[in-house]
């Protein structure tokens, strides 16, 4: 399944995409995308609704982030191996593990607003896995059972803050806007191999990062495991697991970082698209 929030910021309702690609409101079935929807238990209700039945959401309607009441957003640095190299740091022995925090999630094609005098925000195309069920301290082999699907993550960065202002990465993750997600969540079970999905992003129609998740230092049941030895996992909890090489501050022979304008596509196999419009804070 594809589930999804659409409307206005604020006022989204719960969607499930059908099979032609078009947005079917949930709202007559549940309330919102949430903890209760996420579950096993959850999921298997919703594929018994017959979809075909519901209503159409407006064509044009907004994507949401496709999940609601997310109490962390976790991320993962440095876990591609030529990301890394061309970041010129270490292969890490453990998982960078940082934050972004909650407030700087939006929808997929929501504009993305560049920080008050910032000169290096820069773009980062990331498989995002969304938990399901509450993991604390689970074992590598059961990690799976705990993720409810996967989506696309931006993880917009503003190089400055995260790398030239202290050794603390999340300064530069968690700005207001900078956690765009989706346009949906694919469920797990729809995702044969989450280690086997291409990446990719353009800039203004050029592309400069093209990957894949079977590239990855650390994997996603790797990451869930890891995560839970230190945090309680919780429903509706998102881990944007790194990105690939070609990031702005990677590249060469001089990096270059998002201006006010700028128009941000990324998508991930079977995951969707998001566009994004960077504009400049004050406007």
């Amino acid at each position: 399944m594809k589930l999804c929030r659409f409307g206005a910021l604020g006022a989204e309702k719960p969607g499930i995409v059908d099979a032609e690609g078009r947005v079917r409101d949930l709202s007559a079935v549940v309330a919102d995308i949430d903890a209760g929807v996420l579950s096993a238990e959850g999921l298997d209700r919703l594929r018994a609704v017959a979809i075909a039945d519901l209503p159409l959401a407006p064509a044009d309607a907004r994507y949401g982030v496709p999940v609601a009441g997310t109490r962390k957003f976790i991320a993962i640095g440095l876990n591609y191996a030529d990301h890394a190299a061309e970041s010129n740091m270490p292969i890490p022995a453990q998982p960078v593990v940082f934050n972004k925090w909650v407030n700087c999630l939006q929808g997929a094609n929501d504009p993305v607003v560049i920080p008050r005098g910032s000169t290096k925000t820069d773009w980062e195309v990331e498989l995002g896995v969304v938990i399901g069920t509450y993991a604390y301290n689970v074992d590598e082999a059961d990690a799976a059972k705990h993720v409810a699907g996967y989506c696309v993550v931006n993880d917009v960065s503003e190089r400055e803050w995260q790398l030239e202002r202290g050794p603390t990465w999340d300064k530069g993750k968690g700005f207001p806007t900078f956690g765009p997600v989706g346009p949906w969540l694919v469920t797990a079970d729809e995702v044969e191999d989450p280690q086997a999905l291409g990446l990719w992003l353009d800039v203004n129609g050029t592309r400069v990062q093209t990957g894949s998740t079977a590239t990855m230092i650390f994997g996603v049941a790797q990451i869930v495991t890891y995560c839970s030895q230190f945090m309680a996992l919780e429903p509706g909890d998102i881990i944007t697991t790194g990105t690939p090489p070609g990031v702005g501050a990677g590249q060469k022979p001089t990096p270059w970082f998002l201006k006010d304008g700028d128009t941000v596509r990324l998508g991930i196999d079977g995951l969707g698209e998001q566009t994004q419009q960077f504009r400049d804070w004050s406007r």
